[in-house]
């Protein structure tokens, strides 16, 4: 720990050195013989593009803006926001603090301005960002005389009966979210007439973050709002706001239903940035799981480098994925603070994201000011948070996407100096490949947002929905190309066809039993116990390995622990209590070729996407300290679930594999071995979390009668994931092999093959051999393309 100095001001030519020299303290703090620097990028920064207000803009609206501190818009909002008023779809994929809110500001109150009748939708993901929006919304209209007619209003489940009611009938501006969307505008979509016959325009605010089953229940619940608002007359303009990602008018277009045109040359200024990457080091005195070495965690190694970073004076955010974490981390840095200088460890807190508006502020206003210099967060912070000036960012752990590792790091630099962003590496074989192969962190396009509203599962329940709301007719039925689907409905006496279309029947209530944001089919209450608070749900077919009793639950940075799960009641009981472990469930687990829908042969080795039906048991969970470290294995029989989803999947003829030197003994471990790690690395091409997916892998499946690894989708129907995996597979099975081949352990680790939730007690595990296996695979498709 180094002496505290005062805050520095760099100017901008030494910008890159302000960057470097923070990083420079850090190492100063790092112990002796450790080297856990992989990697060090300059990247530089960027000056503003600035054109004039564009004609059609309203001059009250020209003036509001300026009044409130925008004398010009950048390049990127006048584009964005000229498309739209032009009355086209339009996405604007930007990086973080680009101003993304005047690309729809501008038209959309041009228009409120113009036609006094006309109204307009805003949509988030989360309640905080929506609530931000409205706020910075309201602020500038209160500045603005002209404009004071528009009346805004939020819409979601906070929102008092009275003040729904009056944005009914008044308000011309809601902003609320995808769930109030679904429950409330469009099941009730009679009341909000006068609203959708006048909607001109609909904001999707962070649309990158819809994606797998969340973003496919998104995408149908946008096609039922276009279909509503047709009926009532009404063809609304799409604006969508997202980070920078791979084809975002792909992504878009899919999302709305409609084509959609994107924006991506970002006309705003940032400085320039030193991205540092660190992998901590293996531990000697600490093993975890059959003795396989673990890493010091990413949070107390963030913990120390922060507080290195806040003696320095500089003004430091670090992104933990859990609440816990982040008070963790604070906690540690705290106490590193108090051995230096007692004053600096009263300015670092650990901050939850999307709890009371106040609280952001305070937290805004004191970074700020300098009043607060550290602050330990969850993931949840990237969202919708005005935190600007910061000198650093540390990451603790890579939070899943490229889009939104930027969207983290964007909290940096923003006021157009040199900043340090940090990625400090987990215990994890995703995290291991980044720090090892930058380019694929730097250089790579943002993954693009993957989403299937054609899966059946998703489908289905939407059906309904949109029948309840206006009966179907045959042409949206082939529209939403749902004859399939629908004909199940018909068989299962949920939906019937009358004279003028596809009714649902009986007292059905499917948008109560459609939650957007859980799982799929029969969902799992989670409630606590004392209170009867319901703090979520979980489909049932998840429940047994993730709310098991004793099953530790984190529900918005809060910890909690499991007392009970009842199936057949469908509810899991638990209660608050922050204990110093993690549990990890251990499952068995079969799969069963149903369809094969592609495959290809590429000499000894064959690949093909294929719907499957998979049986797993739930027989114990691992309670692991927060250091890695394992305290015991837990035996705990749970009633077998099955799942039918789809996977992609490669055999290998045991032939290959004997003439690449592997015996048939070692072709269990060597197989499950590159399984584990390619569920590790399957986000690396596709949006998604390793919980999201799973594996199986065998020297013999009776389906093909050859040594098999299948990676399939974890959600029925599946949502995508094992698909782009099948289109991506030499780029993905080319990161896992250099993953594993990349971790300094001996034999395998949790930084390779180790997986938290393997059935089998991660073993056999074949580390070299899983190499070899891989290697093979890959020079036979190579060969064959």
């Amino acid at each position: 720990m180094t002496m505290p100095a005062t805050p520095r001001e760099p100017d901008a030519d030494a910008a890159f050195g302000f960057g470097r020299s923070l990083l420079s303290r850090v190492l100063v703090g790092t112990p002796v013989r450790e080297e856990p620097l992989t990697h060090v990028a300059d990247l530089p920064g960027r000056t503003a593009r600035f054109v004039e207000w564009p004609d059609w803009v309203a001059e009250p609206v020209v003036a509001a803006l300026r009044e409130s501190g925008v004398p010009r818009p950048w390049s990127h909002q006048a584009e964005a926001a000229s498309i739209a008023a032009a009355g086209r779809h339009v996405v604007v994929a930007t990086g973080t603090a680009s101003g993304k809110s005047l690309a729809y500001r501008m038209p959309i109150l041009s228009t409120l301005a113009r036609e006094p009748r006309a109204t307009a939708l805003y949509l988030a993901p989360t309640k905080a960002l929506g609530a931000d929006q409205l706020r910075a919304t309201e602020e500038l209209l209160d500045a603005a005389e002209e404009l004071s007619s528009i009346r805004i209003s939020g819409y979601d489940g906070d929102t008092p009966p009275e003040v729904r009611q009056w944005a009914r009938a008044h308000a011309r501006w809601i902003f609320t979210n995808p769930d109030m969307l679904h429950l409330a505008l469009l099941r009730g979509h009679a009341r909000w007439s006068r609203f959708l016959r006048n909607l001109r325009y609909v904001v999707v605010d962070e649309c990158h973050s819809y994606r797998g089953v969340f973003g496919s229940n998104v995408a149908l619940v946008l096609r039922r709002l276009r279909r509503l608002a047709a009926r009532y007359g009404a063809d609304p303009v799409f604006v969508l706001a997202s980070a920078t990602t791979a084809d975002p008018g792909v992504a878009a277009s899919r999302l709305i239903g409609a084509p959609c045109e994107q924006v991506t040359e970002d006309g705003s200024p940032h400085g320039p940035r030193t991205v540092a990457l660190w992998e901590p080091p293996l531990l000697t005195a600490v093993t975890g799981e059959n003795g396989a070495p673990v890493r010091r965690s990413a949070g107390s190694e963030a913990a120390r480098i922060m507080a290195d970073l806040v003696v320095e004076g500089a003004r430091t955010l670090t992104f933990v994925r859990s609440r816990r974490g982040a008070e963790l981390t604070a906690m540690g840095a705290s106490r590193l603070l108090a051995e230096v200088d007692p004053d600096l460890a009263d300015r670092v807190a650990a901050y939850r994201a999307g709890y009371l508006a106040e609280d952001r502020r305070a937290l805004e206003a004191a970074l700020a000011d300098g009043t607060l210099l550290g602050a330990a967060t969850t993931n949840a912070l990237e969202l919708g948070v005005d935190i600007a000036g910061l000198d650093a960012v540390v990451v603790a752990g890579f939070p899943g996407t490229v889009a939104s590792f930027w969207q983290q790091a964007g909290r940096s630099g923003r006021r157009g100096e040199g900043s340090l962003v940090m990625l400090v590496a987990r215990d994890d074989p995703l995290d291991t490949y980044l720090v090892h192969h930058p380019a694929a962190l730097l250089d790579k396009p943002v993954e693009a947002t993957i989403t299937d509203p054609t899966n059946p599962y998703v489908l289905g329940p939407q059906l309904l929905c949109a029948a309840l709301e206006l009966p179907l007719t045959d042409d949206e039925v082939r529209a939403f190309g749902a004859w399939d689907v629908l004909s199940e409905l018909a068989e299962q006496n949920l939906i019937r066809r009358r004279g003028h279309g596809w009714f649902v029947t009986g007292e059905s209530r499917p948008h109560d039993a459609l939650d957007i944001r859980g799982g799929i089919g029969t969902q799992i209450a989670i409630v606590e116990g004392e209170t009867g608070r319901l703090l979520g749900t979980c489909d049932a077919g998840r429940a047994p390995s993730t709310l098991h009793p004793e099953a530790v639950h984190l529900h918005q940075g809060e910890t909690y622990v499991v007392d009970e799960l009842d199936l057949e009641a469908g509810v899991a009981l638990v209660h608050q209590e922050t204990p110093d472990w993690t549990t990890s469930a251990r499952e068995v687990t079969e799969i069963a070729i149903e369809e094969v829908l592609e495959k290809r042969a590429y000499g000894a080795v064959s690949v093909g996407l294929v719907r499957v039906e998979v049986t797993h048991q739930m027989v114990g969970y691992l309670r692991r300290l927060l250091s890695g470290e394992i305290v015991d294995l837990v035996e705990l029989e749970m009633p077998p679930q099955t799942l039918d989803t789809r996977a992609v999947m490669y055999t290998v003829t045991p032939e290959l594999l004997m003439a690449a030197g592997l015996e048939p003994d070692r072709f269990p471990g060597s197989l499950h071995a590159a399984e584990h790690a390619a569920i590790g690395l399957l986000p690396l091409v596709a949006t998604c979390d390793r919980w999201d997916i799973g594996g199986v892998s065998t020297a013999l499946h009776g389906d093909t009668g050859l040594p098999t690894v299948f990676i399939y989708d974890g959600h029925p129907g599946g949502a995508g994931f094992a698909e782009r995996g099948h289109r991506e597979l030499v780029r993905w099975l080319t990161a896992t092999k250099e993953a594993i081949s990349d971790c300094e352990c001996s034999a395998g680790c949790p930084s390779c093959v180790q997986s938290p939730k393997c059935g089998n007690g991660n073993h056999p595990l074949d580390k070299k051999g899983a190499v070899t296996v891989l290697a093979a695979v890959l020079a036979e498709l190579t060969a064959g393309t």
